[in-house]
């Protein structure tokens, strides 16, 4: 049974979507154009600090203290994470922001849905990241600390709530009303707790290639943020807003591993 603040941890992701996809309340078009490139600036940062700090490092720190060969891991697992998230790019319909040409197979699902699904394929290697970070602590078989975990989740649930609100915000202005916009942007951070929770029944039987577990979360973290996030976030005029949120969130989720975790 997984213990009460350990539920809580898989659930801070999810929490920070809520709050982003909220701000379809009471933001408008103007806010939301404005803010929306720095904002996924910023995620991108979150993610890339996470990727490394909370992920990387501890598998190659993980295989080391094994005996193994250090780099392998971390080599190995982060391109099969790569490779994860491209085949689901490729199977999944889902529509980008300030695009009208749908990925993935072809489908007849609503502008609205594939937004909401394009989002949702940026949060499922979160909550995978999450739910190994959580298994590692659970078992006891490997250094990972609760505090770790809770420093992850707690840096994804920062760079989710501008996920968050870069889906509702733009539904809302897209003319969408404002329950429906904020049930979209939630609902594409559900996916979190269910691929966390997914991911730590599946690690119950794998600990014995856990550093490859915690590279390949770490690889589909990364392609998320190379394929999607910054091609987005420098889709507008100003492309040094995004850079400096990139900056921002790279510094503070560098800061909150090394300080907590």
């Amino acid at each position: 049974m997984i213990p009460t603040e350990l539920i809580l941890i898989i659930l801070m992701p999810f929490v920070g979507t809520l709050i982003g996809a909220s701000s379809a309340v009471f933001m408008g078009e103007r806010v939301a154009a404005r803010f929306q490139s720095t904002l996924l600036g910023f995620a991108s940062g979150v993610m890339v600090a996470a990727a490394v700090w909370s992920l990387l490092i501890p598998a190659i720190d993980e295989a080391e203290a094994a005996g193994g060969v250090a780099w392998l891991p971390a080599t190995v697992g982060f391109l099969a994470g790569v490779g994860f998230m491209l085949l689901l790019d490729v199977l999944t319909p889902h529509l980008h922001i300030d695009s009208d040409t749908p990925e993935g197979v072809r489908s007849s699902l609503g502008r609205s849905t594939m937004l909401m699904l394009a989002v949702t394929l940026h949060n499922i290697p979160e909550g995978m990241a999450v739910g190994v970070v959580v298994a590692g602590a659970l078992s006891g078989q490997v250094e990972m600390t609760t505090a770790a975990a809770a420093t992850l989740a707690l840096g994804i649930a920062l760079q989710n709530v501008p996920e968050g609100a870069v889906v509702s915000l733009p539904l809302r202005a897209g003319g969408n009303s404002r329950l429906k916009s904020l049930a979209y942007g939630a609902a594409s951070g559900a996916v979190e707790p269910i691929a966390a929770i997914a991911t730590i029944l599946l690690i119950e039987h794998l600990l014995g290639i856990f550093p490859y577990l915690l590279a390949f979360a770490a690889g589909a973290m990364i392609y998320v943020v190379v394929e999607e996030l910054i091609p987005e976030s420098h889709s507008g005029r100003h492309s040094n807003i995004p850079t400096i949120g990139f900056a921002i969130g790279f510094a503070l989720m560098m800061v909150l591993d090394i300080a907590l975790g």
